[in-house]
């Protein structure tokens, strides 16, 4: 595998969906907890590099209302959010200088001004974490992707629902479309 070299001047970390009605759910293959962690530290090195920091999060409406609904074959449950459901985990509450953007479905670019914050500060690459790996993570990347972004993948900063629809992104998809590495790495590519 090739060393991963990143500039801070040209990278952001884009963390997807680390709120609290998601976060409080169950997943696998890595517990919320530890990809809160994981997402904390990444965060943390990126403030420390004055790198951008960009903290994703959606609304889905009070009833579910605002998130897609188109007709499927297995339909997807509807997310409720109750107060407080949109807020970011503590760990990652925003700091100045963080960029905020909401999303009404999964991918973090569709209808928000995420392109235009990158753009204008010169991001070539965007390293990627959150839940869940194979919705808004995976939906995200797949924007990047066709808009021209470097992609990487932090694998043990991110989490599912489903162990198998982790791994097929992990291990299938994202190496085609970026580069796939861990927390420590990233870590140590930041300098």
């Amino acid at each position: 595998m090739p060393s991963l070299s990143l500039s801070a001047a040209s990278t952001a970390l884009v963390v997807i969906d680390l709120q609290r009605g998601i976060a409080g759910t169950p997943t696998v293959p890595y517990p919320a907890a530890e990809v809160i962690e994981r997402a904390a530290r990444l965060v943390g090195r990126f403030r420390e590099r004055k790198a951008v920091v960009v903290l994703v999060h959606v609304d889905v409406g009070p009833n579910g209302e605002l998130f897609p609904r188109p007709i499927t074959d297995i339909e997807r449950p509807r997310l409720a959010s109750p107060p407080g459901w949109s807020d970011f985990v503590p760990e990652l509450a925003p700091r100045e200088g963080d960029i905020v953007v909401t999303k009404h479905q999964p991918s973090a670019f569709y209808g928000t001004d995420l392109e235009i914050h990158l753009r204008r500060r010169g991001v070539d690459t965007i390293v990627l974490c959150g839940i869940s790996t194979n919705v808004g993570v995976e939906a995200t990347a797949r924007v990047g992707f066709e808009h021209g972004y470097n992609l990487v993948f932090a694998s043990d900063a991110m989490t599912a629902r489903d162990a198998e629809l982790h791994a097929g992104s992990v291990s299938k998809f994202f190496p085609t479309i970026g580069r796939v590495r861990t927390t420590d790495e990233i870590l140590a590519a930041l300098g």
